[in-house]
């Protein structure tokens, strides 16, 4: 469901209807949106927390080493991929619409590597909380993710390409949207 919800809220069409409904107010979209967002995923966690353990794997010094070294590449990953966007604009504390003002779009840093270090990030950190607390609902957290990002992805760049046309299929040509490539 949170998921879902992302990718509808995210989506233009939608920001379209939700613009004609707010009007000028719609500059404060993107900040509902992010508070629903939080809101919504840690509901989900902590609605997590109250589900009793079921433990897939044994928990160990390594596995626990490992999920925070993956954790914390995931969390680098996502920080360095804010360092070249607007991080109040992103979270809505900086109003704007974005219907009407187009950001441009971005080559630099990891950018360069991957399409959607925001992604890979997350995938890192999921997986690696997965090998903290090896449990059930862990892997539901994981595999939900993983099941969402192909469609999270192929709408995200649906809109991209709507908005940046031609640039932004070149991009697409050239930087994989997660795994890096770093022979050209």
């Amino acid at each position: 469901m949170f998921y879902s919800s992302h990718t509808l809220l995210a989506a233009l069409n939608i920001k379209r209807k939700i613009h004609a409904i707010m009007g000028k107010g719609y500059i404060w979209y993107r900040l509902i949106y992010s508070l629903f967002s939080t809101l919504f995923i840690l509901a989900l966690f902590l609605y997590a927390g109250t589900i009793e353990p079921y433990w897939l794997l044994s928990p160990s010094d390594w596995m626990t080493y490992f999920g925070f070294m993956l954790a914390t590449f995931g969390t680098i990953i996502s920080v360095k991929s804010m360092k070249h966007l607007s991080f109040f604009r992103f979270l809505g504390l900086k109003p704007y619409n974005d219907l009407d003002q187009k950001e441009p779009l971005t080559f630099k840093g990891i950018f360069q590597y991957i399409r959607h270090p925001l992604y890979a990030g997350l995938i890192l950190m999921f997986l690696g909380y997965f090998f903290y607390i090896p449990t059930l609902s862990s892997l539901i957290h994981l595999l939900a993710l993983l099941a969402y990002l192909p469609f999270g992805i192929y709408y995200e760049e649906k809109k991209l390409i709507e908005i940046y046309g031609e640039e932004y299929l070149e991009y697409r040509s050239k930087v994989p949207p997660l795994i890096p490539r770093f022979i050209k």
